[in-house]
């Protein structure tokens, strides 16, 4: 049964830092497309980042560009989101996904469309001024 499960969220003041994890099981972290999205009350969910944990292809939203950080650790099959010099528009559930079928290219594109397979439940970041 696959299953992602994320973890890590939280309550922090505007400039503070969070690590969300996303711990996958069910099958093995190499070579997919991962990523992160986030959806706050009342606004369209958003990408986060993206990745392709095989050729490690990386992709940001312009709103996290050179704040947050996506990375993987295939030895604990867990995906992770650094997240730095926080805001409060950052504020939101956000929710790992994951697909073995996307192409390296297509992983950004993907996540953005919903198309992955795979969905957590997400865990919720706030972010207070």
């Amino acid at each position: 049964q696959v299953q992602l499960q994320e973890s890590g969220g939280g309550s922090v003041q505007a400039g503070g830092s969070l690590r969300l994890s996303c711990a996958v099981s069910g099958f093995a972290l190499s070579n997919i497309c991962m990523g992160w999205f986030r959806q706050a009350p009342g606004k369209e969910r958003e990408g986060v980042a993206s990745i392709h944990t095989g050729r490690m292809i990386t992709h940001y939203g312009d709103s996290v560009k050179g704040r947050f950080t996506i990375s993987q650790d295939n030895a604990n099959n867990t995906l992770y989101l650094g997240m730095n010099s926080l805001k409060p528009e950052d504020t939101g559930t956000y929710v790992c996904g994951a697909d073995r079928r996307a192409s390296p290219g297509s992983c950004w594109s993907w996540l953005v469309t919903a198309q992955m397979a795979y969905w957590g439940q997400g865990t919720q970041v706030t972010v207070s001024s």
